[in-house]
């Protein structure tokens, strides 16, 4: 294979993060319809999310240590499979618990497998514009609010949530099957095995990785950040509804913050190659944190399209920038267990916002504290962020 088929593996990549975490992420769209339909409570729906996001950590670091194992395209292969069930599963539960399990569990679990195993496939198949290419392929997440989304509120105009959902599965397997079997491992290491030697320095026991300043400051603003935002991001529908917005126009405001991140995806990106990832990371932190602060005093269409193009761009654009780090400290041999463990952190973190947001408008009937709690979250994350050790390559020793 020639070199240039790393482009195949970002395309690859970005298609299915944009159709698994789209399908994952539109239970936002579904919410106020399932509740509807079968009065179940906006907390209980939402729960399914949080399931979501613990079942995504585990599954992301398991995933990822068999990437490292096995290669990645019998892991992605085995997730569109998984994806596709699951969401017609969950289209046919007849209760919520049910709805839970399946939704919460299966499709977590589902989702997990393309993030960590494609984003470390691609740094493998990458040298110069490392930062750019993780970021493209992670732009397949900034490009589902504006396609899966709008889909889906399509469908449950047109149909009702049920069949909707289902469509969404089998269109899972359709687009995700064939584009997990372009996935290969890189003919041999970009640049010769020779320019890394620390690549390929002897085993490490992960629980020295695991316990170095250098993952645990990773880790820990990777957790932070996505703690942050994860409860804006599910709930802005329903909290631009309540401000007024039309219920489709409210959507597009979701659709508007994916194109910001996928454009945020690539500006960061960009910057990072050029001016390291460290401050361009501790910069879109900062943004992120004001942004979601401000969220506090809009109301007008106009003022919400205006606050997701910037909060958008800023999550977005920090997103990839984490597993650019992993590889720079930590190399390629470990890179997806290492990386699918500070995902498997990251997911914790997502886990909290849909049901605190959830918990938040059951007793407030607002979502005021759910901004105010976010952005002081972000600015935690910007102080974890503070703290990485010099960008030097790990070379940990065993005791």
């Amino acid at each position: 294979m020639s070199v240039s088929y790393r482009w195949v593996i970002v395309a690859a990549g970005a298609l299915m993060t944009c159709v698994a975490l789209g399908a994952m992420f539109s239970l936002a769209i579904f919410q106020v319809p399932i509740a509807a339909a079968t009065n179940w409570s906006h907390a209980g729906i939402a729960s399914a999310m949080t399931l979501n996001f613990l079942v995504m950590g585990l599954g992301g670091f398991l995933w990822g240590a068999a990437t490292d194992r096995f290669g990645p395209r019998i892991v992605v292969l085995t997730g569109a499979v998984l994806l596709g069930l699951a969401l017609v599963l969950a289209s046919r539960a007849g209760s919520l618990l049910e709805f839970q399990l399946t939704y919460g569990i299966l499709v977590g679990l589902a989702a997990s497998a393309f993030f960590a195993p494609m984003i470390a496939a691609t740094t493998a198949w990458f040298e110069e514009n490392r930062s750019l290419a993780v970021s493209l392929v992670s732009a397949g997440m900034g490009v589902a609010p504006m396609t899966i989304s709008p889909f889906a509120r399509w469908l449950i105009s047109t149909y009702d949530w049920q069949t909707a959902m289902m469509l969404i599965g089998i269109l899972a397997w359709v687009l995700l099957v064939p584009a997990a079997l372009l996935v290969r491992r890189p003919p041999a290491p970009v640049g010769g095995p020779a320019a890394d030697p620390a690549a390929e320095g002897p085993n490490v026991p992960l629980g020295h990785i695991f316990r170095s300043p250098q993952f645990l400051v990773l880790g820990g603003t990777f957790f932070a950040c996505c703690a942050a935002h994860s409860g804006p991001i599910f709930h802005m529908v329903s909290y631009a509804t309540i401000c007024g917005v039309a219920p489709m126009a409210a959507v597009s405001i979701y659709s508007v913050e994916g194109l910001a991140g996928l454009g945020g995806r690539l500006l960061y990106g960009t910057l990072a190659d050029r001016f390291g990832v460290k401050p361009v990371l501790v910069a879109g932190l900062l943004v992120q944190a004001a942004a979601l602060a401000i969220y506090l005093f809009v109301s007008q269409l106009s003022e919400f399209y205006a606050l997701a193009v910037i909060f958008g761009s800023a999550y977005g654009g920090v997103m990839p920038l984490y597993a650019v780090l992993a590889r720079e400290y930590f190399g390629p041999r470990v890179i997806g267990t290492v990386f699918g463990a500070a995902t498997m952190l990251s997911s914790i973190g997502m886990a909290f916002g849909p049901l605190v947001g959830g918990w938040i408008f059951d007793t407030f009937a607002n979502y005021s504290w759910l901004f105010i709690g976010s952005s002081m979250v972000g600015l935690g994350a910007v102080a974890i962020a503070l703290a990485f050790p010099p960008l030097q390559r790990v070379r940990l020793q065993p005791a």
